[in-house]
């Protein structure tokens, strides 16, 4: 592939661009630093020595800006000729607000799926690849009650609370964005290949920073976890064990100026420690989602373009439908507290369904929790 001088023009800014993100050794923040040197990327890879001797670079990224990997580039852009696959630079105006004042915005972001959601308002979701039952229930839950709000529920598609997100939004006909540590031609996990594929065909995104083609490597994990918090108005952490790559989105969260907030757990449980550390230094106790909507509406109304005046957040409780499982446990439930396990053997449901179902009733304001695992009607209608 010989060096594409009219491959790699003005007109054609998305080769320009590709063989910068190709480049070894450059970086997000390296193509930061050269976008500020530089007004035109086209002008990097034109055959004039001086442009790039008079940059601030250092000799082997110069040497590889000289030479480079154009048959890579021809790679990305065949990628980027399939549907529903595009790239959004720190130049385009459709780059989200939110990641670009970071401290360290990805130089660019491929999308497959719909690009428009990265500027919507959006929660990011983390915690345990191994949750407890009850865990990925709430995190289910509380995905698609903040979904049914009109929040995106953004999350990193990992097994355990990532996918239950993913899922709880998807339930609730909402949108989600799944941000990975790969290229977006191949999914990891790869048992989550048709959640991803869900994600993509209900109307919400996959993104990430890594060309096509990028495996998982360690490494990756972390950076895309600064996306995941970059975008988002606030961190909701579900389950996290006190070393936990949760604890770093958070943290991250923090540096990045965003909401945190923490889900309490028994103390008896280690997936609820690095919640409660959380919370003990500065991390917002959550009970409910709809603490969180209450906490981010000011934040939400500002995010919303073209925001006419009087635009309410939508109101998820108007679109909860029980259907006839929701009824019969509901029936069994009532004005008494009744112990679960007995809820269970009189509803006739499976104990998971039951305790995800019980959740949500819960956040709907049907049932109401006591001490010693009992539910009760509430007396809401």
């Amino acid at each position: 592939m010989p060096p594409a001088a009219g491959r790699c023009s003005r007109s054609d800014t998305k080769a320009c661009w590709l063989a910068l993100l190709r480049t070894p050794g450059l970086g997000s923040r390296g193509i930061g630093q050269l976008l500020e040197q530089v007004s035109e990327i086209s002008t990097l890879f034109e055959a004039r020595p001086q442009i790039l001797e008079n940059l601030t670079l250092k000799p082997k990224v110069r040497e590889q800006l000289r030479r480079p990997d154009w048959s890579l580039v021809e790679q990305d852009l065949a990628w980027l000729e399939q549907p529903d696959n595009h790239l959004i630079t720190l130049q385009d105006p459709e780059y989200p607000t939110l990641l670009r004042e970071t401290a360290d915005p990805p130089a660019a972001l491929f999308v497959h799926g719909d690009p428009a959601l990265l500027a919507s308002p959006q929660i990011a979701m983390v915690g345990s690849r191994n949750p407890s039952v009850s865990g990925k229930s709430t995190a289910k839950e509380f995905a698609r009650y903040l979904a049914g709000a009109g929040i995106t529920i953004t999350s990193g598609l990992a097994i355990g609370i990532d996918g239950a997100s993913h899922r709880g939004a998807l339930a609730a006909h909402g949108a989600t964005i799944a941000v990975t540590g790969t290229g977006l031609d191949r999914v990891y996990p790869a048992s989550h290949h048709r959640l991803a594929k869900q994600i993509a065909e209900q109307g919400g995104a996959l993104i990430t920073e890594f060309p096509p083609g990028t495996p998982a490597r360690a490494g990756h994990f972390p950076r895309r976890n600064r996306i995941i918090s970059g975008l988002s108005l606030g961190v909701l952490v579900v389950e996290a064990a006190l070393r936990s790559g949760s604890l770093i989105t958070a943290r991250q969260a923090t540096e990045q100026g965003r909401e945190v907030f923490a889900i309490p757990g028994s103390i008896h449980n280690p997936l609820a420690r690095g919640c409660h550390a959380l919370i003990r230094q500065g991390a917002k106790l959550v009970e409910t989602a709809q603490d969180i909507v209450e906490e981010l509406r000011p934040l939400l109304h500002t995010l919303i373009p073209n925001e006419e005046p009087g635009t309410q957040i939508s109101d998820p409780e108007n679109r909860f439908e029980m259907d006839a499982e929701y009824c019969q446990l509901l029936e069994t439930i009532g004005y008494d507290p009744l112990p679960i396990d007995e809820i269970i053997a009189q509803s006739g449901l499976t104990a998971e369904a039951v305790s995800s179902m019980l959740l949500l009733l819960e956040l709907e304001g049907y049932v109401s929790s006591a001490p010693g695992g009992c539910f009760s009607r509430s007396g809401k209608a």
